[in-house]
């Protein structure tokens, strides 16, 4: 027992819950559920206990209301915040969630001191920097969630419009987790044959300012939250590269040091992610349409940085 990974999940809401039952069933280790409110971590982890049985799993999980309880944990993922509301956009949270994450990142950096931080937390690209401030954590063992959902958005999307598997589809998007993401079309393809050349230019248009804004639509539908279920499963592949050192190449927020022309901040760029965390940051080569919509999206980023 005492060779399992811990996992922490700071914040036991919609996406918390999700986290710690795909923990479960995804064989990761132990789990410690954290939040604030009084019982509702107790009652998620006590629910959770029940579908071990179910699906003959063998992991521990507890709710508590405690952030000593995190203790060791291998993995932190952050969902605490509020969360997005109808007409708010992820910026309209900073002030707010900031306060949230600082107090959430000294609790790590007490407790957790080596753990691999994923954040959640929007305005994800700012809350992850302001997330490796506060612990002092290499910034190889912080990054944030975003890219891998947006490039699942922008796959699920495309697949849908051609009728396809979605395994078919090979795509990443760049950039901030905002409005002015940059999905990389010069890069994206269906079985190897260019999306292009799949696709008409007003289509794939249509189709990227919808993964844009796909955030939003979730938020305008729900009505009373945002998206859940994909942000938990995204935080999960990440996890998973890095506690199996699978060193897999994906698209997350990490922090640049001159790469895409960028240096000091957080952004979605591709990476290669392994025991070591963020172990690289992979450069490609950018159309010029797409180096301008970076360069905005980098600018947008600055822009909500400088609120704090």
């Amino acid at each position: 027992m005492s060779s399992r990974k811990k996992i922490a999940l700071i914040g036991a809401g919609q996406i918390g819950g999700t986290l710690a039952l795909l923990a479960g069933l995804r064989g990761l280790g132990d789990v410690v559920l954290y939040d604030v409110v009084e019982g509702m971590p107790q009652g998620k982890a006590l629910d959770l206990t029940h579908v071990g049985p179910v699906f003959g799993l063998d992991f521990n999980i507890k709710g508590t209301n405690a952030i000593e309880d995190i203790a060791g944990a291998d993995v932190c993922i952050v969902t605490s915040g509020i969360p997005r509301k109808p007409g708010m956009s992820r910026d309209d949270l900073v002030k707010t969630n900031a306060d949230i994450v600082r107090k959430v990142g000294e609790g790590i950096k007490k407790n957790a001191p080596k753990a691999f931080v994923i954040v959640i937390t929007n305005p994800l690209d700012v809350m992850t920097y302001l997330m490796q401030q506060v612990t002092g954590f290499p910034a190889a063992r912080v990054c944030g969630m975003a890219g891998v959902l947006d490039t699942a958005r922008y796959q699920a999307h495309l697949a849908e419009d051609l009728r396809v598997s979605t395994t078919s589809v090979s795509a990443f998007v760049l950039g901030g987790h905002g409005d002015d993401m940059v999905p990389v079309r010069s890069y994206t393809s269906c079985g190897g044959i260019p999306i292009e050349r799949m696709m008409a230019k007003e289509k794939l248009d249509a189709i990227e300012k919808r993964v844009r804004g796909s955030g939003g639509e979730v938020v305008a539908l729900l009505k009373t939250g945002s998206a859940f279920y994909s942000p938990a499963a995204s935080a999960i592949l990440m996890a998973e590269a890095y506690l199996h050192d699978k060193k897999k190449l994906m698209p997350v927020a990490a922090y640049c040091n001159g790469e895409y022309g960028v240096k000091g901040i957080y952004l979605g760029v591709p990476v290669i992610l392994g025991a070591g965390g963020v172990e690289k940051v992979i450069e490609i080569e950018l159309s010029a349409q797409e180096k301008g919509q970076l360069e905005k999206s980098v600018s947008s980023v600055r822009s909500v940085i400088s609120i704090l």
